[in-house]
């Protein structure tokens, strides 16, 4: 059973902010596939290849970063929307840009600008995805923004569910381009959502072993990971467990993807849905994990916040680069004049002076917020591995 009937239309999208004229010269593209081909062409999403994802400006080629981690969300996200007949570009879109507002060092990096932002009224990564796509990144001659169509940034501003309390940047936002914020979102953001997780699981597992944050044999010690291996070394005895793992995280992705597909149409059909307005009205999520797998979900999670993004070499990074993201924070709070012209607000208040500030370092990567430290500051002497 597909879900086309559910699907957003393309050709029949609420529109974008700026009236635009269609050009042929442009390539035969509908609405979503030109958001889509706007978010990869952009410089925000290229800065992603050098934002940190687990491990703080990482030293191991191998190990993911944000745009990596956006990477394999898009292909699991896109997978699950064609199993469904759902729309696979805007899919596509909303998982390439889900974390694009992230700032340098990741949530460590999140935690720092709300704190030093309270004044202006925080921080929040979700709200400055939607900041950046509408606002700071203008590559166009007439309108700031990249002028997505409506479904994309709704999709993106309540991906995790309805917003009752938007962030500044957020309400400003949809004050401007109202995206029905109270409701739930499509399906296609939906699906981005869960992508997401599924994406983190299995590559942090992938991760932390290669990192040696934690041994196969302890993982193993989680339910859902085991009768995976289980499964897998019945498959191929004999072989390697080296060889095995990349079997066993195929495995494991495979399975919270067709988990994810059955639950979504069990969940749709006891709804009641025919449209995707009314996807909208369901006032809850109908795609997501079966209660069964959840539970066994919730598991690997607490093991991974344990032994990987707890643990203590990766705290002492992490520890060290908010320290960094503060003390740069401080030099540009402590002289404005620091900030490169064109970022420097037209008022001297407070909050206006505070926002613009977050806004420079949320686009930095980690490795030029070291730089930019090491130059206003001093040496970051961030400790080597992760």
């Amino acid at each position: 059973m597909t879900l086309a009937r559910l699907a957003s239309d393309p050709a029949r999208s609420r529109g974008r902010r700026h009236r635009e004229e269609e050009r042929a010269t442009r390539g035969p593209r509908d609405a979503f596939q030109r958001d889509r081909d706007r978010i990869i062409h952009s410089i925000p999403f290229r800065r992603l290849r050098h934002k940190t994802q687990v491990f703080v400006a990482p030293d191991g080629d191998h190990f993911r970063v944000r745009l990596t981690h956006s990477l394999e969300v898009a292909q699991i996200g896109r997978t699950m929307a064609r199993a469904l007949g759902l729309n696979e570009d805007l899919t596509e879109a909303l998982c390439l840009a889900h974390d694009i507002g992230h700032p340098p060092f990741g949530h460590a990096g999140e935690d720092v600008l709300q704190a030093a932002m309270a004044e202006g009224g925080g921080f929040d990564h979700n709200a400055h995805t939607i900041r950046l796509l509408t606002k700071l990144e203008s590559p166009y001659p007439r309108h700031d923004g990249l002028n997505l169509s409506w479904e994309t940034l709704e999709g993106l501003a309540k991906h995790n569910g309805p917003v009752a309390d938007p962030p500044w940047a957020l309400a400003e936002a949809d004050a401007d381009f109202p995206l029905d914020l109270a409701t739930w979102p499509g399906l296609e953001a939906q699906l981005a959502a869960i992508a997401d997780d599924i994406a983190y699981d299995n590559h942090d597992i992938d991760d932390g072993l290669r990192a040696g944050l934690f041994a196969l044999d302890e993982v193993l010690a989680v339910p859902l990971v085991a009768a995976r291996w289980r499964a897998v070394c019945d498959r191929f005895p004999g072989v390697d467990e080296a060889r095995l793992v990349p079997e066993l995280i195929r495995d494991l992705i495979g399975l919270m993807v067709n988990d994810v597909l059955v639950e979504t149409r069990r969940r749709v059909a006891e709804a009641g849905v025919a449209t995707a307005d009314e996807v909208r009205g369901a006032g809850r999520s109908l795609s997501g994990f079966s209660a069964a797998l959840r539970d066994e979900e919730r598991a690997l999670k607490a093991f991974l916040h344990a032994r990987m993004y707890d643990a203590v070499p990766v705290q002492a990074v992490r520890g060290r680069a908010q320290q960094v993201l503060a003390g740069l924070f401080a030099a540009y709070r402590g002289d404005p004049r620091r900030l490169p012209e064109l970022w420097r607000p037209a008022t001297n208040d407070q909050p206006a002076m505070m926002r613009a500030i977050g806004d420079f370092i949320a686009g930095m990567t980690d490795r030029y917020a070291i730089r930019r430290y090491e130059e206003l500051v001093g040496p970051a002497d961030l400790p080597e591995g992760f």
